[in-house]
């Protein structure tokens, strides 16, 4: 058992996780998503003939940012209520 490899090993993957959560929270990835969106949105009304296609694909790509600006806080609200009921139990 080589004690310093393995909190090395540790370290390194603690630094990986830190990392993929900082993407995972970025605003970077968020705006790769809502383009990636609009445009699949878009291409899919060009194809069926909808009307204003590129006005329309805004729908679906606003409902991320949306939703993405209100998960925080519902996920706030749902651990403090969680971690009250949690705490009476015990």
């Amino acid at each position: 058992m080589d004690i310093p490899k393995e909190i090395e090993s540790i370290k390194q993957r603690n630094q990986k996780a830190e990392a993929d959560k900082a993407w995972e929270q970025s605003w970077a990835r968020r705006m790769f998503i809502v383009l990636i969106t609009y445009v699949a949105a878009a291409i899919w009304l060009i194809w069926i003939g909808e009307i204003d296609p590129w006005l329309k694909a805004l729908v679906p790509a606003l409902a991320y940012i949306f939703s993405t600006l209100t998960l925080p806080p519902l996920k706030r609200w749902w651990v403090n209520k969680n971690n009250k009921i949690s705490n009476e139990t015990k």
